[in-house]
């Protein structure tokens, strides 16, 4: 490889040496974003610790809204009760299937349409970007109920314009069986927000100094050489970021899955078993642990994505 592409790739090895103090400017503005972001961050802090902390709270009793008087403190029983339960580890199995498949998915085509709009021409980039943020800018409930009625063994028209693929017919209800829910399910999230990933690594790739990649094709770097050696590894802030928005977002599923099948046929994930627990049943206490665990879950999410990547965001932050 050409010693451009190697620069490139040892790059990472150099960030870390000791880093040069703040000048009193780069100080100044740290002090002035503080001021400006204080009051926002403390407003949601506030805003998102009081439900946090008044589930936990209300995870530690039994308690049955039908039933005030009967309240219980049972410390860490409905914590208990669900973690032995088959039906919470079914849930759980589904949500980190849906999270993955989508997750993965839409890194891959979003990554193709950030390249795609990238390199378009500025005679079209802007419409190009509009016409892909379409799906995006539709309410879920919406693009739920659209799926649902597209794939619906009564009204849909999927059966009769696919009749040619194999295993597709006029009598196959995609929303009998877990598989074809799921894939509709999957199908449907794909579509809606992989524009979002798009944008977010379009800005990454805005990032790659252009002359890293000018130097390796000069050097004779094969277009698979670009990609690993300079592109990805000078966007990893990107694509954490974009897979880190995406997974929370993914394990948090709610809207379709309740809209196309309700979580019947074995497809109900973690945030409809919340629901039910709480809402349909009224049961506060049990419903309130299963929404710490899912809450649970998604600070493991954030802390394997931090360390999966190893990104060093403080890089980006500019100037001493």
């Amino acid at each position: 490889m050409s010693t451009s592409v190697e620069a490139v790739r040892d790059a990472p090895a150099r960030s870390t040496q000791p880093k040069q103090p703040l000048s009193d400017r780069a100080k100044a503005e740290r002090r002035l974003g503080f001021w400006l972001a204080g009051p926002a961050f403390i407003i949601m802090l506030a805003v998102t610790a009081y439900p946090i902390l008044l589930a936990l709270w209300e995870s530690l009793f039994k308690y049955r809204l039908t039933a005030p008087s009967d309240r219980e403190f049972i410390g860490l029983g409905n914590y208990a009760t669900i973690l032995s339960d088959t039906l919470f580890w079914r849930d759980l199995g589904v949500t980190v299937l849906i999270t993955v498949i989508t997750v993965v998915v839409e890194l891959i085509l979003g990554f193709a349409l950030a390249l795609i709009m990238n390199s378009a021409l500025k005679a079209v980039r802007g419409w190009l970007r509009t016409a892909i943020l379409v799906p995006y800018g539709i309410i879920t409930v919406v693009s739920a109920f659209a799926w649902f009625y597209a794939f619906d063994i009564n009204s849909g028209y999927v059966n009769n314009w696919f009749s040619w693929v194999p295993g597709v017919d006029a009598d196959l209800n995609w929303f009998a069986d877990t598989w074809t829910a799921l894939s509709v399910i999957m199908a449907s999230e794909i579509w809606k927000t992989t524009p979002f990933i798009s944008l977010l690594l379009l800005a990454g790739l805005a990032q790659v100094p252009g002359e890293l990649t000018e130097a390796a094709e000069v050097d004779g770097a094969s277009w698979w050489q670009r990609m690993s050696k300079v592109i990805i590894p000078n966007m990893k802030a990107a694509i954490m970021v974009a897979v880190l928005f995406r997974a929370l977002d993914a394990f948090r599923i709610f809207d379709n899955v309740y809209i196309m099948t309700n979580g019947a046929y074995g497809t109900e994930v973690l945030s409809l078993l919340a629901y039910r627990t709480s809402i349909t049943r009224l049961e506060i206490g049990m419903g309130s642990a299963v929404s710490v665990l899912l809450f649970i879950c998604v600070i493991i999410i954030c802390f394997i994505a931090i360390k999966l990547f190893k990104v060093d965001l403080s890089g980006a932050r500019g100037g001493n």
